[in-house]
């Protein structure tokens, strides 16, 4: 995780397809996000978004895929919430 108080980048796996959506917890500091969505048309990335802004008890526009836009690995940036409580709520979720 890197940022500063007010906006924080987040390495993120996400497994589209899943029977579920939900945070699955860390591998290798990278985040596993699981959502029904396919992996198509920006499916996925909006699923992934909406997800994680909902989890954190955030505004929607709060959370974007800022890079693995067409990857499995991506880069999520959150904005407005400091990095320790992030990591608190993060740790709470998975």
């Amino acid at each position: 995780m890197a940022g500063s108080a007010a906006v924080v980048r987040l390495p993120v796996k996400v497994l589209p397809g899943s029977s579920r959506n939900a945070i699955g917890g860390w591998l290798e500091g990278t985040l596993r996000v699981k959502v029904c969505a396919p992996p198509e048309r920006g499916k996925a990335n909006a699923a992934v978004e909406a997800l994680l802004a909902r989890s954190l008890g955030l505004p929607a526009g709060a959370v974007a895929v800022v890079a693995g836009k067409t990857a499995a690995r991506k880069v999520v940036q959150i904005t407005g919430l400091p990095e320790p409580e992030l990591r608190r709520r993060l740790l709470s979720l998975a």
